[in-house]
Order: structure tokens, then sequence, then C-alpha cells
């Protein structure tokens, strides 16, 4: 068996770290800084996408985003907090499956934060936005971590909070298992996936319990 977590609202709570990043970058060309609820309603997406749908231009959006990550890796882990039962939900899907990591934050940082809360050693592999060219819900991030894993053709699980997780697990012919604890809502979720939990030590344990 393998089992993917995305990170951001499945895993972490980084949602402190991410929008006062937002406002780094944004102040740093005086420009104004969009609403919290707005910034919010992108996470999950790449960061060139969320600056570009929060009106930045495509000449600019690359200094945003290195204005950003400037920021967000001096912050990060002292700012960004495991989610309830996600420890938990980690330990219990090691005990099963392969683990992986399928994220659109930087694979660096990534793993900085997994190690920095003492869960990196739990994941044979971590597929970032720069490890891809098409990041979800293209199925290219799922299939790159599954070809760095042991040749397993089913029994294969991605658990996410939002629809980009599961329709990138669809596309690249996996299940998918979505959480209500992260920055996706219960109903949207219900469009996308059949199996819906609140968190990612219940979707764990439905999966374990198949």
């Amino acid at each position: 068996m393998i089992i993917l977590f995305d990170l951001d609202g499945t895993l972490i709570d980084s949602t402190e770290a991410i929008l006062e990043s937002f406002h780094v970058a944004f102040k740093t060309f005086n420009d104004a800084v969009p609403d919290e609820a707005l910034i919010k309603a992108e996470i999950g997406h790449p960061l060139d996408h969320m600056f570009l749908t929060l009106g930045v231009t495509e000449e600019k959006v690359w200094e945003y985003v290195h204005a950003y990550k400037m920021h967000y890796r001096k912050i990060s882990c002292a700012k960004t907090i495991l989610l309830p039962h996600a420890r938990e939900a980690v330990a219990l899907a090691s005990r099963h499956a392969t683990l992986g990591v399928v994220t659109t934050k930087t694979a660096k940082y990534s793993i900085e934060l997994l190690e920095h809360m003492g869960l990196m050693h739990y994941f044979e592999v971590l597929v970032g936005r720069e490890d891809v060219e098409y990041p979800k819900p293209h199925p290219e991030p799922i299939q790159k971590a599954l070809a760095k894993l042991p040749c397993v053709t089913d029994n294969i699980w991605m658990i996410g909070d939002t629809c980009m997780d599961m329709l990138c697990a669809r596309d690249a012919n996996v299940f998918g298992v979505g959480v209500a604890c992260g920055y996706g809502n219960r109903e949207r979720l219900s469009e996308c996936s059949d199996h819906i939990y609140q968190n990612a030590f219940e979707a764990v344990t439905f999966i374990t319990n198949r």
C-alpha cells in the first residue's frame, strides 16, 4: 500500500506564515495587500498562480514570489503547526503503507518543516512545486512520487483537503480521500470525492481498515 499526503490543510496549518509572507511581498513593492480571505481562498495553488489571481502582473509575478519566499523561509518553522491528530495519522499510516508527500509548496521548505516537526523520516518521497512542470490538479506530481516508490499497481491513496488533490488523484488513477480540516470545505469536496473525513487520522483509519 502507498499513502500520499498533501501538506497545507492536510497535515499542517501554515496560514499565519503564508499570510504574513504575502503581506511582506506586497509591501516590498509598495502595493496594497489583498484581503486575507482572498489570499486564503488561493492556498493550495502554486505561488505564481496565487499572485496572478491576486492582481500581480505576469511581468512582476516572480519578483513577488521571490520576496515571499525570502520572508517565508525565515518564519515558516516558527509559525507553522501540525493540525490536530496529524502526527498520529502519519504514525498509523507508516505501520501499513509506504508514505510520500505531494505538495505545491517548495520541496526544500517542506522538508525543513517536516524535519522541524519530527515527521520527515516517515516519508520515502516528497514532491514539491519545483519538481514538476505541471502542479496539481495535473497528475504529474503524483506520477513523479510513484516513480520514486516501490512498484504498486493498486491500493494507492492520496489524502488532501482540496479538489485539486482529488482531481490529481483521479487523473493519476489512485484513490482520493478528502479531509475537511483545511482550506476546502466539505460541500466543495463532496463534488470531487466520495470519501470525506474530518482530519487525516480519520482518513488513514478509513484506508487502513478497508
